[in-house]
């Protein structure tokens, strides 16, 4: 175990030990530069995840909230669901996302920088945005606006299925296994097939 006592982390400066648990995660007792103490893991430390107390997060959201005024509008909206889904475990689809490795390029952290690009792009109501390569990140190469109705076709297009500890769309399962997308996809949704086997028998090849 590394001693991280006396070093600083954002506006964390670390106290001492706290503990370690069952997973052998070590956890340190920090205080802010507000004066409030929190605790913490080394890894968030580290990487830079947890860089106060809670209120530097506080002062940012009521930053946003003073400087650009567009917190009710769509585009904030759609920022705001793609930040959440990518950085968020508590997220109801962070596991087809931040769980999948997709993330949110830095500069797009800053919804200023992101209302820039969108409105440099092609942004109105009615357009959301969409990834290029569904499995690439959130980033201005690989994003574009496009009509919420062809949106939802992609998205069914899309079709995340996990198999053989792997996770692809069933466009990729298609092509790796041979097995038409229209096969597949009715194997899942009409008839109920568990997604190894769906992925994986040949036509005609179960019951």
């Amino acid at each position: 175990m590394i001693d991280l006592t006396g070093m600083t982390y954002g506006r964390l400066t670390v106290v001492g030990y706290s503990h370690t648990n069952k997973s052998g995660k070590t956890f340190w007792k920090c205080k802010c530069e507000c004066g409030k103490e929190t605790v913490t893991s080394s890894d968030k430390l580290r990487r830079g995840v947890t860089r106060s107390c809670g209120c530097l997060r506080k002062e940012l959201y009521g930053k946003a909230q003073t400087t650009h005024g567009m917190t009710k509008t769509k585009l904030y909206v759609i920022w705001s669901n793609m930040r959440s889904r990518c950085m968020y475990r508590k997220n109801s689809m962070y596991h087809n996302y931040g769980g999948r490795g997709i993330s949110l390029c830095e500069d797009w952290k800053n919804f200023d920088s992101f209302r820039k690009w969108a409105e440099k792009n092609g942004y109105k109501e009615g357009l959301s945005i969409e990834r290029i390569d569904v499995n690439g990140n959130y980033e201005p190469k690989n994003c574009t606006w496009i009509p919420k109705s062809k949106q939802l076709l992609n998205q069914r297009r899309s079709h995340l299925v996990t198999a053989f500890g792997k996770t692809q769309t069933i466009k990729e399962w298609s092509d790796e296994s041979g097995i038409k997308y229209d096969t597949i996809e009715r194997r899942l949704n009409s008839y109920g097939w568990n997604p190894a086997d769906a992925v994986s028998v040949p036509p005609h090849g179960r019951g």
